[in-house]
C-alpha cells in the first residue's frame, strides 16, 4: 500500500515537474541566446542550434525551480484534498509522506551538479566550435547590416566596408581602425580587402589582404599596392572560468598556460620583453652617428647587425626606443640600413632613412622581426619610397638567452616569472608598456585562481542547497493547504532567494578578498545553513501539529 501511495505521488510530482520545466526552458532558452544574437549577428539556423547549446546553462536553473514549483503545487493540493489527513489517520507518518518529494529534489540536486561540472562546459564549448565555423558568415553579415564589425574578444580591431561579397570573401571600400586601450593606434584604408580565416586549435586567426592600401597617422602617410593585417579572433563564449569542467580547473591551477587568457598575456608580455631586451642591445651596440660616407661607417664600429633569411640588415643611429611591440630607430640626421644576402654577403641595397621600426610577426614564442622603413632613399638615386619592408629578421642572441629565463624546458612560459621584478631578473628596467603588461597579467592571475574557488563553491552550494529548498517547498505547501495554491510557491521562492543571494556576495567577497578569504567561502555556505535550519523548523512546526 505504501509503495502504491509513493508511486502516486511521484506521478503527479514528475507529470507537474515535466510541464513546468518545458515551460520556463522555452521562456529562459530566448533570453539566453540575446546576448550572442545581438553581439555577433548569427543567423536562423544559428539560433535554433545555440539554444540546444546553451540548455544546459537554462536547466541548472530551471530544474530546481520547476521541482520546487511542483513539489509546493502537488502537496498543497494533497494536503488541502484531505488526502493526507487520511493517511496520517492510517498510521502513515508525514515523513514517510515525503519520500517521493525528498527523492525527486536528490535527482534534481544530483543532475544540478552534473550539469555545472560537466554537461554545461561541454555544450559551451560546442557553440563556441559552432560560432569559429561560421566566423566569416557573422562578419560579412555585421558589415551587411551594420557596416562595421569589431573583432572580438577585445575589439581591438574595428572593420568599416562600404561593400561585401561573401561568395569571393571580398570587402570593398575598406577602413580598419586598430585600437590599444580605448585609443586609436593606426589607421588602414583599402579599395578592396579580401578576408581569410586561418583557424587553428584555440583561436581563429582573421587575416585581411588589402589592395592598395594607406596607413594613416598623426605624423605621416604610408601607401602601398598590397598591404595585410592579421588578427587573432580569440574565444567568444568559452574562456570564462563558469563555462569549465572542474578536470579543466584544476589543469588551469596546475599550469596557468592552460588558460587562453593568461597564455594570450604571457605571450604578448613575452613579447614586450623581447622588444625592449632588443632595444637595450641595440642602445648598447650602436654609437651615435657623425657625418660618416656610408661606405666607410662599418669601419668606424658604428653598424649593429640582425641577422635573418634569405636577407640581413645592419643599420647606424643614434638611437632607439621601445614602444607597443616595436622598437623606434631614430638618429639625430638620418639611418643608414644596409640589406645584404646572408650567404653571400652580397650587398643588395643601401638605404638613407628618417625613422625605422623594428616590430615582431609571427608566433610570439619563436618570434621574427620585421624592419619598416619610413620616407627612404637608395644611395644613388634621388626617388623617395613611402615605406619599405625587410621581413624574416630574427632577434638578436643576447636578447633571445636572456628571455629564455622565462621558459620551461618544453617551450612553455613561466607565468610567474614574467610578473616578476625584471630589473633584478635581466637588468631591465621596464618600460611603461611592458609594466602595464605585468600588471595586466598578474591581475589576470589572480582573478583567474580567484574565480576557480568561488565557482567550485557556488556550484557546489547552488547543487545542495537544492534538497532543502524543494524540502521547503513541500512543507509550505502542506502549511498553506487552505489558500491559495500558488501562494505555498510564491513562500517558497523567498528562501531560494536567500540562498542565490547568499551565493552572490560570497562570490563577490572572494573576487574583492582573493583566493584565502574563507569570510566569501563561509557567506556562500551560510545560505545553505540558513535553510537547513529553515527545514528543522518547518517540519518540527508540521510534526507537532
Amino acid at each position: 500500500m505504501l509503495f502504491t501511495l509513493h508511486r502516486y505521488i511521484f506521478r503527479e510530482l514528475f507529470r507537474v515537474f515535466i510541464l513546468a520545466v518545458v515551460a520556463l526552458t522555452l521562456m529562459l532558452s530566448l533570453g539566453s541566446i540575446l546576448q550572442p544574437v545581438q553581439e555577433y549577428g548569427v543567423g536562423p539556423r544559428q539560433v535554433l542550434h545555440l539554444m540546444g547549446y546553451f540548455l544546459p546553462i537554462t536547466l541548472t536553473f530551471v530544474l530546481p525551480m520547476a521541482a520546487l514549483f511542483a513539489c509546493s503545487l502537488v502537496y498543497g493540493r494533497f494536503a488541502g484534498d484531505s488526502e493526507l489527513d487520511a493517511c496520517r489517520a492510517s498510521g502513515i507518518s508525514l515523513i514517510r509522506l515525503v519520500y517521493p518529494g525528498l527523492v525527486l529534489a536528490i535527482i534534481v540536486a544530483v543532475a544540478n551538479l552534473l550539469l555545472s561540472f560537466y554537461v554545461m562546459p561541454v555544450f559551451v564549448q560546442r557553440a563556441e566550435k559552432s560560432l569559429k565555423t561560421d566566423a566569416k558568415k557573422i562578419l560579412f553579415r555585421n558589415i551587411q547590416r551594420r557596416r562595421y564589425y569589431e573583432l572580438p574578444p577585445d575589439y581591438r580591431y574595428l572593420i568599416y566596408a562600404d561593400h561585401t561579397d561573401f561568395e569571393k570573401d571580398v570587402l570593398s571600400g575598406v577602413i580598419v581602425i586598430e585600437k590599444k586601450n580605448n585609443e586609436i593606434k593606426n589607421i588602414f584604408t583599402a579599395e578592396a580587402a579580401k578576408v581569410s580565416f586561418n583557424p587553428h586549435e584555440r583561436f581563429n586567426e582573421v587575416r585581411i589582404l588589402a589592395y592598395k592600401s594607406g596607413q594613416m597617422g598623426a605624423e605621416s602617410e604610408a601607401g602601398a599596392e598590397w598591404g595585410a593585417v592579421t588578427a587573432e579572433l580569440g574565444s567568444m563564449l568559452s574562456d570564462e572560468i563558469k563555462f569549465k569542467k572542474i578536470d579543466e580547473m584544476r589543469k588551469i591551477k596546475a599550469d596557468l598556460m592552460n588558460f587562453y587568457p593568461i597564455e594570450k598575456l604571457a605571450r604578448e608580455t613575452y613579447a614586450q620583453v623581447i622588444i625592449e631586451l632588443l632595444a637595450q642591445d641595440i642602445n648598447t651596440g650602436i654609437t651615435k652617428r657623425k657625418k660618416i660616407p656610408p661606405e666607410s661607417a662599418d669601419d668606424a664600429g658604428g653598424f649593429y647587425e640582425l641577422l635573418g633569411m634569405p636577407n640581413s640588415v645592419k643599420f647606424i643611429a643614434g638611437q632607439c626606443s621601445a614602444q607597443d611591440e616595436e622598437v623606434e630607430i631614430s638618429g639625430q640626421d638620418e639611418i643608414v640600413v644596409i640589406e645584404y644576402n646572408t650567404d653571400s654577403k652580397e650587398t643588395l641595397r643601401t638605404l638613407i632613412c628618417e625613422k625605422a621600426l623594428l616590430h615582431i610577426e609571427g608566433d610570439k614564442l619563436a618570434p621574427t622581426l620585421t624592419m619598416d622603413i619610413y620616407n627612404a632613399r637608395e644611395e644613388g638615386s634621388d626617388e623617395l619610397m613611402m615605406r619599405f619592408i625587410i621581413r624574416g629578421l630574427l632577434p638578436p642572441r643576447a636578447a633571445e638567452v636572456a628571455a629564455n629565463e622565462f621558459k620551461t624546458e618544453s617551450g612553455s612560459l613561466r607565468v610567474e616569472k614574467l610578473t616578476s621584478d625584471l630589473s633584478q631578473l635581466l637588468g631591465l628596467r621596464p618600460s611603461k608598456s611592458l609594466s602595464h603588461l605585468q600588471d595586466k597579467l598578474g591581475a589576470e592571475i589572480r582573478y583567474a585562481l580567484v574565480r576557480i574557488k568561488a565557482e567550485i563553491h557556488t556550484r557546489m552550494a547552488f547543487g545542495a542547497g537544492c534538497i532543502p529548498m524543494i524540502l521547503i517547498g513541500i512543507g509550505l505547501g502542506i502549511i498553506k493547504k487552505g489558500g491559495h495554491l500558488l501562494s505555498a510557491f510564491g513562500a517558497s521562492c523567498i528562501p531560494a532567494a536567500v540562498l542565490i543571494v547568499c551565493i552572490i556576495s560570497g562570490e563577490n567577497l572572494i573576487k574583492s578578498h582573493g583566493s584565502e578569504s574563507t569570510t566569501g567561502i563561509a557567506v556562500i555556505w551560510a545560505g545553505l545553513a540558513f535553510l537547513l535550519l529553515l527545514v528543522l523548523v518547518i517540519y518540527r512546526h508540521l510534526l507537532k501539529n
